[in-house]
């Protein structure tokens, strides 16, 4: 079986919401929106860039440096501290196609370069994972060997997006999947708070593996003697090792992962209630509709109207 905290990271597939060079100076600043279920990347070419997201330190982030925004939140891209910052919306920007931007803004001094775009996760586990990190990520690869590989992968995202080429936004999608991965595995690999909780869970050679079970299979009918049986536990340790290490009994995990695969599918696909009940596990619709709102808090069928989506973790 492959190792559950890779296979969460292999399921970090995103779907290109918007992509734009920033060609930059000083003095500059902008103030970039909120854009809720998505997450945004930041990386300066040339120059530097102060970097402020409420409730968080500021970031000074230099040529070669990789930011993420991983909540959607705004937040306020400067020349220097304090330097004015209209909305990014307002700004002249010189479309490409219809998801990659050019934008030249600035006083006419010293010169930044940056890219940056908004990306959304689609897969329920990549949603859960991105849903823990914290408010700013920022990988510093100057010097390393990262730095020369960042700066070939952003050169391959400006050729694409110039030469409109067939597959151009695929290939934009792909080599940003490449970058926000990248600082994603930085922060989970040193941080010692991705040591714990799910994140901890996962790199249990025993509790890890059901994990990655039920996430791959939630429609099997799964019982804590089951998922034991798996691992060649015992029930009660089985039992008493995963509430302790994911912070709630397994047959929880397992309700709760199965209405958040559904809340996914009915955002994403707009499956009918019937056939996503069947999908899951269940013998009918009610059963299904029943557990869906007890965990959700609202019936499946209003799941779509709802901005933004009720929280379940």
């Amino acid at each position: 079986m492959p190792d559950p905290f890779a296979e969460a990271l292999h399921f970090l597939r995103m779907t290109g919401t918007f992509y734009c060079r920033g060609e930059l100076t000083a003095p500059w600043g902008m103030t970039l929106p909120a854009v809720p279920d998505c997450l945004w990347f930041h990386v300066v070419i040339s120059g530097r860039c102060v970097l402020e997201v409420e409730g968080a330190e500021p970031r000074t982030l230099l040529p070669g440096d990789l930011a993420l925004v991983p909540h959607g939140e705004g937040h306020r891209l400067l020349a220097e501290p304090g330097a004015p910052a209209p909305a990014v919306e307002g700004l002249p920007h010189d479309y490409v196609s219809d998801r990659y931007a050019v934008l030249r803004h600035g006083g006419g001094g010293a010169e930044t370069i940056k890219v940056c775009g908004a990306v959304r996760f689609d897969n329920p586990t990549a949603r859960h994972l991105v849903d823990l990190l914290p408010k700013i990520i920022h990988v510093e690869p100057a010097g390393s060997p990262q730095a020369e590989w960042t700066q070939s992968t952003l050169r391959l995202i400006a050729a694409e997006a110039g030469a409109l080429r067939p597959g151009g936004e695929a290939v934009i999608t792909r080599l940003s999947d490449i970058l926000v991965i990248h600082g994603i595995r930085s922060w989970l690999e040193h941080d010692p708070s991705a040591r714990s909780g799910w994140l901890g869970a996962l790199r249990d050679k025993q509790i890890g593996r059901a994990l990655a079970l039920v996430h791959r299979q939630p429609e099997r009918e799964w019982t804590v003697g089951s998922l034991a049986a798996e691992l060649a536990m015992s029930r009660s340790a089985f039992a008493a090792r995963f509430t302790e290490l994911v912070g709630e009994p397994a047959m929880q995990y397992v309700t709760r992962w199965r209405m958040l695969v559904a809340l996914d599918v009915l955002r994403t696909e707009g499956a009918p209630v019937a056939a996503l009940a069947g999908r899951l596990g269940y013998q009918s619709e009610a059963a299904f509709s029943r557990a869906f709102k007890r965990v959700v808090g609202v019936s499946p069928g209003s799941v779509k109207r709802l901005s933004p989506v009720p929280a379940m973790w």
